[in-house]
């Protein structure tokens, strides 16, 4: 059995490697330049490691699996999909933020870049780990990242704030994460997730109760890294603290990583573990999911009713849309229904696409006003129509409105949702997608409807509008063709040796 990493295996970690060899570079760069030299070469630098990263990934597409290090690490299409997802965003994140950043509101403009690298490295082992070990080795590089991340704004007491509520209570998820993580291992003397599997299964009889305490363990410390109700209070702080572009990569790539984490990690050590216990673990396992996500989309849609400001808004529109991404996973994989991993995928680039365009607008809005309050929206649509008309499309989007890929995504969902039979959690993802239309609109409602917005034009870099009108067309492209990408991830995903770990 292959015990270490050989040279040849070097080639199926060439994105990994290259978001490492790329941090190392840019940062030494970073020191050797003068101080008063301007960092945008850094932001393209850091775009230029994450798109080649990126195509690496997509050059493995379609290959068989392949595993690595003693099966810890594993190069699937599972891994590889949501690699690209996290690149993706990722790159668009650092995009709309050349030009942006500035020394007098962040002052290590070129950590500020590269620091991105290592964060998304977090959530690429995350997707492909295989192993309890490496999996927590990818979480905390995430997680750690994005402490450091949101506090980049030293100055800003807002920051320093939600930056500290965010190390605290992610240190706490960290920790009962690991305390689930050593019933799994303490029941099954291993740490890789198909053995655990195998042995749970061999012995759930026995293990009955342990096997609860460690999934309510673990759902307790994903829901958390998810921001999905109730685990979700630090959320709109952090949100409201950290620069706009973090936020937008804790709303975007930080949710994904941590969804296809736990899309996994519950298809690989809970799957069929009531067959030789008389306790319905597994029933139980996915209730408990479809409950987490309906208490996900009632708290995040309700909530967002009161907001005023935009990044606390769309940090609760965040939640909500955790809890429709949860559902894919809570429906389970049945011979009337295989197509959750498609749904997932399809509705994840969907939210990715219009929460990055929303921030990007708002970071537009924030450079022009000075604030990120509702109301600098006022009057977008006199001051700058067509950026406007983008944020219409992402809105609509957002909203779930016929013809966008937000609709599609949820309709997916919903339908999958009707076929497992899950008739109750169905009807909350329509009666809460209703209850949204109330505050999307409300931000429609403020650029076309209502004046005393700032007379001067709206203040945005080239790369920022380009970033805004991608989200949107990319956006309308999927909502009149969803079938390009559904039909992809399904001719690609097998879920025998694209999920499974046996």
């Amino acid at each position: 059995m292959e015990q270490g990493i050989q040279l040849s295996d070097l080639a199926h970690l060439a994105p990994e490697l290259t978001l490492v060899i790329s941090a190392v570079i840019i940062s030494l760069i970073d020191l050797m330049m003068p101080k008063k030299t301007s960092r945008t070469i850094i932001g393209w630098l850091t775009l230029a490691g994450l798109v080649v990263a990126a195509v690496f990934v997509a050059l493995r597409l379609q290959e068989a699996p392949v595993e690595l290090l003693n099966q810890t690490y594993r190069v699937d299409n599972f891994g590889n999909l949501i690699k690209l997802l996290l690149l993706g965003s990722t790159g668009l994140i650092v995009l709309m933020s050349v030009g942006w950043v500035k020394s007098k509101d962040i002052p290590h403009v070129g950590e500020y870049y590269y620091f991105y690298l290592p964060a998304v490295l977090g959530g690429m082992i995350m997707a492909s780990s295989g192993d309890l070990i490496t999996l927590f080795v990818g979480l905390e590089l995430l997680s750690i990242t994005s402490y450091i991340m949101v506090a980049m704004k030293k100055k800003d007491g807002k920051s320093n704030e939600g930056a500290f509520k965010y190390t605290v209570l992610g240190g706490i998820s960290s920790a009962m994460i690991l305390y689930g993580m050593s019933f799994l291992y303490g029941m099954s003397g291993s740490t890789n997730l198909g053995e655990i599997n195998a042995q749970l299964s061999l012995y759930s009889g026995s293990f009955g109760a342990l096997i609860y305490v460690a999934f309510f363990l673990l759902l307790a410390g994903f829901g958390f890294k998810i921001a999905a109700a109730p685990f979700h209070t630090w959320a709109p702080d952090v949100y409201q603290g950290a620069p706009t572009p973090v936020t937008a990569f804790l709303a975007v790539v930080s949710k994904a990583a941590g969804l296809a984490l736990v899309f996994r990690v519950i298809y690989t050590v809970f799957f069929q573990l009531s067959a030789s216990s008389s306790l319905p673990i597994e029933a139980d396992v996915y209730l408990s999911l479809s409950v987490l996500a309906a208490i996900s989309m009632i708290a995040g849609n309700f909530m967002a009713l009161r907001q005023k400001n935009m990044k606390r808004l769309l940090a609760y529109s965040g939640i909500a849309n955790a809890g429709y991404l949860l559902v894919p996973i809570a429906t389970q994989f049945s011979l009337v229904h295989m197509n959750n991993f498609s749904e997932f995928i399809y509705y994840l680039v969907a939210y990715a696409l219009m929460n990055i365009g929303a921030f990007a607008l708002l970071l537009m809005i924030e450079a022009t006003s000075g604030t990120t309050e509702l109301k600098g929206l006022a009057g977008l649509y006199y001051r700058a129509p067509w950026t406007a008309v983008a944020m219409v499309l992402i809105v609509l989007s957002l909203a779930g409105i016929p013809i966008s890929a937000g609709f599609f995504g949820k309709l997916f969902i919903l339908l999958g949702a009707l076929e497992t039979q899950l008739y109750w959690l169905a009807a909350i993802m329509i009666l809460t997608s209703v209850v949204s239309y109330y505050y999307y609109f409300g931000i429609i409602r403020q650029m076309f409807m209502r004046g005393g917005g700032e007379p001067e034009e709206v203040k945005a870099t080239v790369p920022l509008r380009i970033t805004l009108w991608t989200c949107a067309g990319v956006g309308v492209v999927l909502g009149f063709y969803p079938g390009l990408l559904l039909n992809y991830v399904e001719s690609i995903f097998k879920l025998a040796t694209d999920l499974f770990i046996y």
